[in-house]
């Protein structure tokens, strides 16, 4: 029966794929998203921003992944900048899922295969610890997120004037999963797109604190009311 439902849930992604149009996709990446994001998908631009677009070709987000944000916007989902805007009501959700499938297949499909790798890795890591998350969190995540993970911490309120100061998500409504958390706080934001060090690399420590924290923060911040 778990096999089966395997074969159902690949099958309808598939399937779901061979109802978008990637040439409608491309046209609305080259009209629109290109200006940011470039060519190839590597935001090599003339685009003077603080906060300069990711690299698309080094995203840890899956194709629904990418979908919700094009859709809603970065904000929707922790950032703490309007870099990247909703497009819902410029598009149709026909033409953003277009739009995620072209960008997930032209830039992302092969990073995708190599964070499936890793996440295989992620997937063996055991004997977690939510007391252990916890405590790693309010001692060193918290400093720049906040002890609720709001984005709101002391670090943030000294830095307000700062003009080219790139504020931390607001963690209680990322997008990741929590392997994407483990691996994105194990090798830091630049290794999957972000231009800068703004989210720096945590691999220093094992794997089996980092994926504790993952867990503390995918049950006791994301989503918090």
């Amino acid at each position: 029966m778990k096999y089966l439902l395997i074969f159902f849930f690949i099958f309808s992604i598939l399937q779901g794929n061979d109802d978008l149009d990637l040439d409608n996709g491309r046209e609305i990446y080259e009209q629109t998203c290109i200006s940011c994001h470039g060519v190839n998908g590597d935001s090599n631009t003339n685009m003077n921003l603080v906060v300069k677009p990711r690299q698309l070709r080094k995203t840890i987000l899956n194709q629904h992944q990418i979908y919700k944000v094009i859709k809603d916007g970065a904000r929707e989902y922790g950032s703490k900048s309007d870099i990247m805007p909703s497009f819902k009501y410029v598009y149709s959700d026909e033409e953003l899922q277009n739009v995620a499938y072209y960008v997930f297949t032209a830039f992302a499909k092969e990073q995708n295969s190599y964070y499936k790798k890793l996440e295989k890795e992620a997937n063996l890591v055991t004997n977690l610890s939510l007391k252990k998350g916890k405590k790693f969190f309010t001692k060193k995540c918290s400093l720049c997120h906040g002890i609720k993970g709001d984005g709101e911490s002391e670090y943030v309120e000294q830095s307000r004037g700062d003009i080219n100061f790139i504020y931390p998500y607001n963690l209680q409504k990322i997008i990741l999963d929590e392997n994407q958390i483990f691996l994105y706080s194990k090798f830091g934001g630049k290794h999957w797109g972000s231009h800068t060090n703004d989210m720096p690399s945590w691999k220093k420590y094992d794997d089996m604190t980092l994926k504790s924290i993952s867990r503390y923060i995918k049950e006791n911040i994301i989503n918090l009311k």
